[in-house]
């Protein structure tokens, strides 16, 4: 019973982050498109905005018209009712961290730690994630507090090698998969302090000053508005990142940092694209061609194997046994109809390799995930040798042949 509720906690959790995520980015996205959609309104439909207005957009939606008005600071008196969007962010952190705590943390030899990169000890590679998050955030924080912030071009490149930058440096510490998990809680990390320590104080202050009968300060208004901009911006690469512990040819490259580089700037081109169209630009259509070729040098990456499969050559007289072996002392400690590792009740996506006839089955996945990639065993838990990987790179070589 305690593992059924693991798993149905695991589960649970699950479903909360993604629900308050759907609900955190589709705010984000709606309000960024808003407010690069206001116009100003023509004299001849009734004359202008009331005072401090800076613009407004019509909408229709469920069988309603809306008269969208914003103001460049703060209306003239505090209304009655006031919405605050802030929850979806908190609940969207909190259930991420809570995910990171019940999958990674607590399982970090199987999905953070990596001997042959360092061998950490499971609460030195916890130890270190939590600093890193924290560290990140500060640094992200400084930088668009110091001079570079009054230049959001500058201020994007610099924060761009940034988190290239941390990348890479993870890369040192973590598994492939620890790597990913640890940026897409950084990057989300920096989004929801955005929202927490920026954006919700700034408009408290604003909200506190109406309320004292005081113009509130513009500035206010516009560091709010660069960290919802640098979180639309973020949000489509977080997204990647959430998906892509699924796919090990990102996660377990040997350029997984570089492919991640190219998700930052393809998921900004993206975004570019629909923010301009939302303001009423010339759509630049330029930015879906510079996301495919990202795409397709992701593709180019991910496809260098790990292992070389194109040299490798079974050796003379060689019998299935031997890969049988291999993935029967390697993997079936999991990938068993009755798993032996500890917390795992059935095997993962119920893939079974205990037979000749399934490991045959499952050539393509064995491909994938243990010789165009290391992801597989997870941190290399069970010490796959070079050579038994070699071995298996020679059989999938010569078509995954039963003897």
């Amino acid at each position: 019973m305690l593992t059924v509720f693991w798993e149905w906690l695991d589960l649970a959790v699950r479903w909360l982050h993604v629900v308050a995520g759907i609900a955190w980015i589709g705010s984000s996205f709606y309000f960024i498109a808003l407010d690069l959609s206001l116009k100003k309104r023509p004299v001849e439909s009734g004359g202008g905005l009331p005072e401090g207005a800076g613009g407004e957009a019509w909408q229709v939606h469920g069988g309603g018209f809306y008269n969208m008005v914003k103001y460049l600071v703060a209306p003239a008196r505090m209304p009655d009712q006031l919405t605050w969007f802030k929850w979806e962010a908190y609940t969207t952190w909190l259930s991420g961290f809570a995910l990171l705590v019940l999958v990674y943390y607590l399982q970090a030899e199987l999905y953070m730690i990596d001997a042959a990169v360092m061998d950490l000890t499971p609460w030195t590679a916890v130890a270190i994630s939590i600093a890193g998050l924290a560290l990140g955030w500060i640094v992200y924080d400084l930088l668009c507090k110091s001079p570079l912030g009054n230049n959001d071009t500058v201020l994007a490149l610099i924060g761009f090698v940034f988190l290239v930058a941390i990348s890479y440096g993870f890369t040192l510490l973590f598994s492939g998969r620890g790597v990913y998990m640890q940026m897409g809680a950084l990057i989300g990390t920096m989004m929801v302090a955005n929202v927490f320590v920026i954006i919700i104080p700034n408009q408290r202050k604003v909200v506190a000053d109406l309320i004292a009968g005081k113009q509130p300060d513009p500035k206010l208004g516009m560091q709010a508005k660069q960290r919802s901009l640098h979180n639309n911006y973020l949000t489509l690469p977080v997204i990647f990142v959430m998906i892509s512990n699924h796919y090990p040819l990102s996660f377990a490259s040997k350029w997984n940092w570089l492919i991640l580089a190219i998700v930052l700037v393809m998921g900004a081109l993206i975004r570019h694209f629909f923010n301009t169209k939302h303001k009423g630009g010339k759509e630049p259509w330029w930015t879906w061609g510079a996301a495919a070729l990202g795409l397709a040098a992701i593709v180019w990456l991910s496809a260098q194997p790990a292992t070389p499969l194109e040299e490798a050559a079974l050796p003379e007289g060689y019998e299935m046994a031997e890969v049988e072996n291999v993935v029967l002392s390697r993997c079936s400690m999991c990938h068993a109809a009755e798993p032996l590792w500890e917390g795992i009740a059935v095997a993962p996506k119920g893939v079974l390799l205990e037979t000749p006839e399934q490991i045959r089955a499952h050539a393509r996945a064995i491909e994938t995930q243990v010789v165009r990639t290391h992801a597989m065993p997870p941190g290399n838990i069970t010490w796959m040798e070079a050579e038994e990987r070699q071995l298996l790179a020679a059989w999938l070589a010569a078509g995954a042949p039963a003897w």
